[in-house]
């Protein structure tokens, strides 16, 4: 990766700019900034790494064909976390005043963070945007209007993969007397489906049986020792980095049928199944976008990025799970600025202009062939008042033998009714408490 000389000074302070970095020093307004609190080292560096890359060569993909949006390019500045809170807050303070512009948006990269963050970015007015992950209640946008959480929540998809399990079941009805186990990593990121499953399994008459997994995740003997005992029907697992790994590897261990264990979708990447080889085939996972490289989008990466050694990881790893992911956070941070500079008239927007961009993100089909991505997602429709833009979610399979996950469903809808009554009666508790007035959206 190449840097500039403003890029050393700032990875001293531990702020890298990656190689979408262009000069900002100059009078003339020529760059908008997007600082990414990123964890290339650490326990979870693993699957860190890739979410990054995949962001910041979209970036310098539109910046070297497009010639960034509207004309103006996007520097991407890197602040390394190691998927600390602290050091992400301290990644915040550092970086939401980089460049011209200001940080016009973050992605804090981690639940924890995102609720230290939620106050400062609010006040601060600096959109974030926490991709399936975070605070779930932030899908209320009159409440939280700058924090974004598309296309879909953890307790949207809890939902989906009760439905998932009740479709192979027979029907919803035929939960009952069944039992369901959840593997979490323990966290605040672990335990966000727990409230939603809890509701489910007292509706639908199954048992739920949590198992918590202390961080990182490393030994897991007891855990697996208790789920031999339990003998769940199912397994979900909310698990992140080794954890993962460890996992698929002590469910093979007890026999434990992979096509009934299904993990969130931070638990469906390459780097959580090829550990496990063989003894993987047939785990599934829940997803949001599609797998592979077979994009337009990903072609012009290698084309006008990866062709001149401008690529930030190994070009044969574009279109692997995560990095399809920090791709599509690229995908959603420039459309909204996009969106910004078309709402408000001017080039030159800042935060708060961002956030409305956000919030007139409408993706359909049409638009996600125009951005080189047909057939990568469902339509994405965010508002002022709904954040969580309703997407669906699908569910993939693993296959080592081909070494590719296949979306094996239909994209799911999520339980709307019952994911919209715990975000409102979440997010009213939320306000009450911080003494806020919702904001009316027109």
């Amino acid at each position: 990766m190449k840097f500039t000389r403003l890029a050393l000074s700032m990875a001293a302070a531990g702020v890298i700019a990656g190689t979408a970095m262009v000069d900002t020093a100059r009078a003339d307004y020529d760059a908008y900034t997007v600082p990414n609190l990123v964890y290339r080292t650490g326990p979870y560096a693993p699957n860190g790494i890739p979410v990054a890359n995949g962001f910041l060569d979209y970036f310098n993909m539109i910046n070297e064909r497009d010639g960034g949006i509207e004309g103006i390019k996007v520097n991407v500045v890197e602040c390394e976390t190691a998927y600390n809170t602290k050091q992400a807050v301290e990644c915040y303070e550092n970086t939401k005043n980089e460049g011209q512009s200001g940080a016009l948006a973050m992605n804090p990269h981690s639940t924890g963070a995102t609720y230290a963050l939620i106050p400062k970015a609010t006040e601060d007015k600096i959109p974030l945007l926490t991709l399936g992950y975070g605070r779930t209640s932030a899908a209320n946008g009159k409440i939280f209007p700058y924090i974004f959480n598309p296309p879909g929540t953890y307790w949207s998809q809890a939902t989906v993969f009760i439905k998932h399990i009740a479709d192979k079941e027979g029907g919803l009805d035929k939960l009952k007397g069944k039992k369901i186990a959840l593997v979490y990593h323990n966290s605040a990121y672990g335990k966000e489906p727990i409230k939603t499953l809890e509701l489910l399994a007292k509706e639908h008459d199954f048992e739920l049986v949590l198992l918590p997994v202390d961080h990182p995740g490393q030994e897991q003997k007891a855990t697996w020792l208790q789920v031999r005992r339990a003998k769940p029907d199912w397994l979900l697992m909310w698990g992140w980095g080794v954890m993962n790994q460890v996992a698929l590897k002590e469910a093979a261990a007890i026999r434990f049928p992979m096509d009934k264990f299904i993990g969130v979708w931070w638990s469906g990447s390459e780097n959580d199944v090829a550990p496990a080889g063989a003894a993987a085939k047939g785990y599934l996972a829940g997803t949001m976008h599609a797998p592979g490289d077979d994009f337009a989008a990903l072609h012009d990466i290698k084309k006008y990025v990866y062709a001149k050694n401008n690529g930030a990881g190994e070009e044969a790893r574009i279109g692997e799970v995560l990095y399809n992911r920090g791709l599509l956070e690229a995908v959603l941070t420039a459309e909204a600025i996009r969106n910004a500079i078309k709402i408000h008239g001017t080039k030159d927007v800042r935060g708060e202009q961002v956030r409305d961009g956000f919030e007139a993100i409408q993706l359909g089909d049409a638009d996600f062939e125009r951005l080189g991505l047909k057939d990568f997602m469902p339509p994405v429709n965010i508002s002022c008042e709904n954040h969580e833009g309703n997407g669906k979610i699908a569910i993939q399979q693993w296959d080592p033998d081909s070494g590719k996950w296949t979306i094996v469903s239909d994209w799911i809808e999520p339980m709307r009714d019952l994911v919209n009554e715990l975000v409102e009666e979440d997010s009213t508790a939320f306000a009450a408490e911080n003494k806020i007035t919702p904001r009316t959206c027109g």
